[in-house]
């Protein structure tokens, strides 16, 4: 099967609202900024602007900890500023993809706000809360920003779970309700007219049941819980379920970020049948050159041979040909 979908031969250009263009004078890029260098962009042969992150957000992650989905960071302007570079990009003929960041939100979004105050609020389910185990936190897991996954919470004796920093708790997507807050989200970008969504660490969400501990070596305070977080027992089916209540609406481009995918797993997110996601990027390639030394990791000085990284490549190339 060939698809035709505006989006196979388009040239993505991302841009980073911070470092890109200050309109004002302070320092700091903003969406007036790139509404003014669109034209520049045009004449690059881009079609598709992605958008890292620019809702408002306490900037403790660069902007990957949203405390508020409707709204646009202060920094960078406000809404009508994003109404008129939505505009303008449409007028050149330029798509606007923005960055989707669901696996977790920040500690100060009203709905963690609300989740912390007390077990039986009705924001409590929002995220992952756990007990603790003789005195410690519910399990092994670290945070991928390094020290322990859980936080502990004098305010309700309960840990949350975050994945990445502290201020980024992460969400419950076992809960209905979260799933349909984050689809409303969506499709109130998609009716202003957003052309479509880059997904953050998209196949996280689905985390295993029982939370169970991880593997780690003895000299490991924590260990990584990308094994089992990374591509979920549930994540097709809330994608498929994403899938049903935004993108079948509208004409748009999805983009998952799938950290520790497989060719096997990358098919169902991006087949063809376009129950899922339209693409997805991983990072196969990219850990080429870490070190086997856990010390070092990525951090490493090792050479990626050039035969490595065809073969690489390639095998991603022909695994996902006329499949997804």
């Amino acid at each position: 099967m060939i698809l035709n979908k505006w989006w196979q031969n388009a040239v993505v250009y991302q841009v980073y609202p911070a470092s890109y263009q200050d309109s004002n004078g302070d320092g700091i890029g903003d969406l007036p900024g790139i509404t003014k260098r669109l034209d520049y962009i045009k004449k690059l042969g881009v079609d598709i602007v992605w958008l890292s992150p620019i809702y408002k957000s306490p900037q403790v992650d660069n902007g990957y900890d949203i405390s508020d989905y409707r709204a646009i960071n202060p920094d960078f302007g406000n809404m009508e500023d994003f109404d008129n570079l939505l505009s303008k990009a449409h007028k050149l003929g330029l798509k606007i993809m923005m960055d989707l960041v669901v696996n977790h939100t920040s500690d100060e979004h009203k709905w963690f706000q609300e989740s912390r105050k007390g077990k039986d609020n009705p924001y409590r389910d929002y995220y992952i809360w756990r007990d603790g185990k003789d005195g410690k936190a519910p399990n092994n897991w670290g945070s991928f920003f390094t020290g322990p996954a859980w936080k502990y919470d004098e305010q309700t004796g309960q840990y949350y779970l975050h994945l990445f920093a502290p201020q980024q708790p992460d969400l419950n997507w076992e809960n209905k309700n979260v799933r349909h807050s984050v689809y409303d989200m969506m499709n109130w970008w998609a009716d202003k007219g957003v052309d479509g969504f880059r997904m953050d660490v998209i196949n996280y969400i689905s985390k295993p049941e029982g939370l169970p501990d991880v593997k780690k070596a003895p000299d490991e305070l924590y260990g990584n819980p990308e094994p089992v977080v990374a591509n979920g027992h549930r994540i097709h089916e809330f994608l498929q379920e994403m899938n049903r209540n935004v993108m079948s609406k509208h004409k748009m481009v999805t983009v998952g970020e799938a950290p520790a995918v497989t060719t096997d797993e990358a098919k169902k997110y991006s087949n063809l049948d376009g129950k899922e996601l339209d693409m997805v990027f991983q990072f196969e390639h990219v850990g080429l050159d870490s070190s086997s030394n856990p010390a070092l990791g990525r951090w490493s000085d090792k050479k990626t041979s050039l035969t490595d990284l065809r073969e690489n490549l390639t095998k991603w190339q022909t695994a996902l040909a006329g499949k997804a």
